[in-house]
C-alpha cells in the first residue's frame, strides 16, 4: 500500500483517486484554497462529487487546504498534481515547503507554458521552479490519454500512458494505479506525451467546428447531417500537424499516434468542452462573444493554451507548415472569425 496525496479536488483529480483507492492505496485528496466549500459539500453528501455526479469510495479522504502542510510533513510515496495549468506555480509553492529529493510527482494537468521566452512542458516548468528552491533530484512523471473524468469515476474501461525519462519509475507507477478497467502504458517520451496531450486541445476545437466549416452555403440542416466528411479531413490534417509540432519541440513523432495524441484527440472531439467551443466558432461566433454568451464559467483548455503559447508559436513556426494551428491561434488570440485555407 502506497500513500498518495492528490492536490486539487476537481473532477479529474477526484476521478483519478478511484483506481488508486481500488488498488488499496491510502489516498487523500486535498482541495485548493478555493475549494473549501466543495470539500464540505462532498464530505456532507455521502462522498458524491457534484462535478462527477458520482458517489466515490468512502476510502478516499477529502481534506481542506488548511490540512495540506501537515499532510505533506508525513512520508508520502506520490504527490499528484490535479490543479489546472494556471495553478502550476501555486502547486509548486505549496509542495516546495516539504518536498524531498526523489519524491515521486505525478502530473495529471495538461498544458504548456512559456518560461524565459521558450516553450516549456509543465513537467519541465515544475522542475525548474523546484530547482530554484534548491532541490536537485526531482522525480516527475506525466499521465496523459483519452480520459473523461466521469467515465473513469464510473469505472469505464480507460487507457492512459505514464511517461518518465526513467522507465523504471513509469513501471513503478503502473503497478500502483492500474486496475482491470484502468489500463496504463509506459513511455520514456515525456516531452512527446505532454506536447501531444496539450495541443490536441487546440485541434479538438478546430474539429468541433467541422459542421460550420463543411459548406457555409448549405442550410444548417444539411450541414448537421453531412459534415463528417469535413471532420475526417480535419482530423487527418490535425494529426499531420501534431506530428510536425511534437517533432519540432523534441518529442517522438510516433507518440502522436498513441493514447496521448490520437486517442485523446478523439475523446476531446466527441465529448469535450474544446469541441463545444469549436462548434460556436464554426457557427461564425467570435471567440470572446462565444465565451461570454455560452461558456462564461466553463474552462476551455484549448483556448487557455492558445492564449498562453500563441504569440511564441507564431514567432517560432512557419505558418505554411501549420495552417490549422495558425488559424486557431488567430481566432482565439486575435478574436478573429475562424477561417480555414483549404
Amino acid at each position: 500500500m502506497k500513500k498518495i496525496i492528490i492536490l486539487g479536488a476537481g473532477a479529474m483529480g477526484s476521478a483519478f483517486a478511484v483506481p488508486c483507492a481500488e488498488n488499496k492505496n491510502d489516498v487523500t485528496i486535498v482541495g485548493t484554497h478555493l475549494e473549501n466549500e466543495l470539500i464540505d459539500n462532498i464530505n456532507s453528501n455521502n462522498k458524491i462529487h457534484p462535478a462527477l455526479k458520482t458517489q466515490l469510495s468512502t476510502k478516499i479522504k477529502f481534506e481542506k487546504f488548511e490540512k495540506l502542510q501537515s499532510i505533506l510533513e508525513h512520508d508520502l510515496d506520490i504527490i499528484v498534481c490535479g490543479v489546472s495549468s494556471i495553478g502550476i506555480e501555486w502547486f509548486v509553492k505549496q509542495i516546495s515547503k516539504n518536498y524531498k529529493d526523489k519524491m515521486s510527482i505525478l502530473l495529471l494537468t495538461k498544458g504548456l507554458s512559456i518560461m524565459d521566452n521558450e516553450l516549456t512542458t509543465l513537467s519541465d516548468k515544475i522542475k525548474n521552479l523546484l530547482k530554484k528552491e534548491v532541490y536537485s533530484e526531482i522525480n516527475i512523471s506525466a499521465i496523459k490519454g483519452p480520459c473523461l473524468a466521469a467515465g473513469l469515476a464510473n469505472k469505464m474501461r480507460t487507457g492512459t500512458v505514464i511517461a518518465n525519462k526513467n522507465i523504471k519509475e513509469s513501471q513503478f507507477l503502473k503497478e500502483i494505479i492500474s486496475t482491470n478497467y484502468y489500463s496504463t502504458e509506459i513511455s520514456e517520451d515525456i516531452t512527446g506525451v505532454e506536447l501531444s496531450g496539450a495541443i490536441k486541445n487546440i485541434y479538438s476545437m478546430l474539429i468541433g467546428a467541422s459542421e460550420g466549416l463543411s459548406n457555409h452555403k448549405a442550410p444548417k440542416e444539411i450541414q448537421s447531417k453531412y459534415f463528417l466528411n469535413t471532420a475526417a479531413s480535419l482530423i487527418n490534417r490535425s494529426i499531420s500537424e501534431m506530428v510536425e509540432f511534437v517533432s519540432h519541440y523534441g518529442g517522438r513523432p510516433e507518440t502522436v499516434y498513441g493514447l496521448a495524441g490520437l486517442g485523446d484527440l478523439y475523446v476531446s472531439t466527441i465529448g469535450g468542452r474544446n469541441s463545444m467551443m469549436g462548434k460556436y466558432l464554426g457557427d461564425g461566433y467570435l471567440y470572446n462573444e462565444a465565451k461570454e454568451k455560452f461558456m462564461k464559467d466553463i474552462t476551455v483548455e484549448g483556448a487557455q493554451l492558445a492564449l498562453e503559447i500563441g504569440p511564441k508559436i507564431i514567432q517560432d513556426l512557419n505558418p505554411k507548415h501549420f495552417p490549422l494551428m495558425f488559424s486557431m491561434l488567430q481566432t482565439i488570440c486575435e478574436n478573429k472569425k475562424l477561417e480555414i485555407s483549404w
